[in-house]
């Protein structure tokens, strides 16, 4: 077994691989399943549309954050972060199976509720799982597991992305979404098994403590202008890469691609080179260390942005043929290897962001802010577009990729070597 390959196999990169599963079944269910069903089942495209707006609950979550570092729910004497990963992993269960039980052409509106709920606990479970995973993981492991994370949260997509799809040509829907929900039974199996966290120090003593000082912390210990800086940072790092693949589908059949020509690149294209990427980048992150992976990942990042400016440059393809495949290929998979590395070093800068003893709450806060761009910003690409035409869209995309770069100068130097906090806090 080649050394480099040896951090992978510990029991702490096991749990992160659970910790992925876990988080991103329920998401992905609400993005592909859900539509899927909604629409076989004649739902209209306008209604389908509007149920966009229950993943509210994921770019919020940092209000409800503190009541998961105050409190410890009395759940077979768990613990404080166990309790609640077991909590909504069970409550996941019921409402994905008690989802497919109702009709969308009698039941929409409960359905409705029902999606809403379910956004709602599948935020709280990354809440609690994301503050275990910082919590078990050292400064140095923070890079690698966290990559592994986010890659088993991609892989999760397939099963209500894909094998739910299969199964939906041959079951009625009520099994569908039963056999989904099952898949949520290893997240709380994991819950069971795994141990609390050594963390440095005790949970809040109030309610008051737990929403108040993690923000006085995170500015304390930084200062006011740095702290404003760190999450300038954060809601730049990825801000141009999220803009450019906001209308990818609508920008690849302007180019003249089939859906079929799409969905099979895409597919394939799309996801293995950002679960590739971030394996890689997890494992280079262990000997480069968080602040030059930020640096070099950001580099492909931004240059990833340019396949689109290309594809944009040749224009709609008169004909489709293998060579316009390959470079729909080309341009799809460069730019989820950029994504894969990019966002194994983001993740882990977040992590390392957050101090021991508010890490849900901080940890919250932040991922929310990394994912304004993705809710609100986006929402003004197609207006882009349509204002400046494909290829200097793509240009602005990568002009508005640069500030991020820049503010590493500040919140990661190239040649800075970052102090753990869990020592600090001791």
């Amino acid at each position: 077994m080649p050394a480099w390959f040896a951090p992978l196999l510990t029991r702490r990169m096991l749990i992160c691989i659970f910790t992925g599963f876990a988080s991103g079944m329920p998401l992905y269910l609400l993005l592909n399943l859900l539509p899927a069903w909604l629409r076989t089942e004649g739902v209209s495209l306008k209604a389908i549309g509007l149920f966009a707006l229950i993943q509210f609950p994921y770019t919020w979550k940092f209000l409800w954050a503190p009541l998961l570092d105050r409190f410890a729910l009395p759940l077979l004497s768990l613990g404080r972060r166990r309790s609640w990963i077991f909590l909504t992993q069970f409550c996941l269960v019921f409402i994905i199976a008690l989802l497919g039980r109702l009709s969308p052409a009698h039941d929409l509106s409960a359905i409705v509720w029902l999606a809403a709920l379910l956004a709602l606990v599948s935020a709280t479970a990354d809440i609690a799982l994301d503050a275990y995973r910082r919590e078990l993981l050292s400064d140095e492991e923070l890079g690698l597991g966290n990559s592994v994370h986010v890659n088993a949260y991609r892989i999760a997509g397939l099963v209500p992305g894909s094998l739910s799809l299969i199964l939906a040509d041959r079951l009625p829907w009520d099994m569908v979404f039963l056999i989904t929900a099952l898949f949520m039974l290893p997240g709380m199996l994991m819950a069971l098994l795994i141990k609390e966290p050594a963390i440095a120090g005790a949970a809040p003593r109030t309610l008051r403590e737990a929403v108040v000082e993690p923000f006085r912390e995170f500015i304390g210990r930084a200062g006011l202008r740095e702290a404003l800086l760190i999450l300038a940072f954060i809601f730049f790092y990825k801000l141009g890469d999220s803009m450019c693949t906001a209308l990818a589908t609508p920008f690849y059949l302007d180019m003249g691609y089939a859906k079929s020509d799409i969905g099979l690149v895409a597919k394939h294209a799309g996801l293995w080179p950002a679960v590739f990427g971030g394996l890689v980048g997890g494992l280079w992150m262990v000997k480069l260390g968080i602040n030059r992976a930020l640096w070099l990942f950001g580099v492909v990042q931004v240059v990833s942005i340019f396949g689109f400016a290309w594809l944009a440059w040749i224009g709609p393809q008169a004909t489709i043929d293998l060579n316009a495949l390959l470079q729909l290929a080309l341009v799809i998979g460069f730019e989820a290897l950029g994504v894969g590395l990019g966002t194994a070093a983001f993740v882990a800068f977040i992590a390392r962001a957050t101090h021991p003893l508010y890490t849900a709450t901080q940890f919250a806060l932040f991922s929310s802010l990394a994912a304004v761009p993705r809710t609100f910003v986006n929402a003004t690409t197609g207006w882009l577009v349509e204002a400046l035409g494909w290829m200097p869209f793509f240009l602005l995309c990568a002009l508005l990729a640069l500030p991020g770069m820049a503010l590493l100068l500040k919140v990661a130097p190239w040649r800075e070597h970052h102090v753990s906090h869990a020592v600090e806090a001791k």
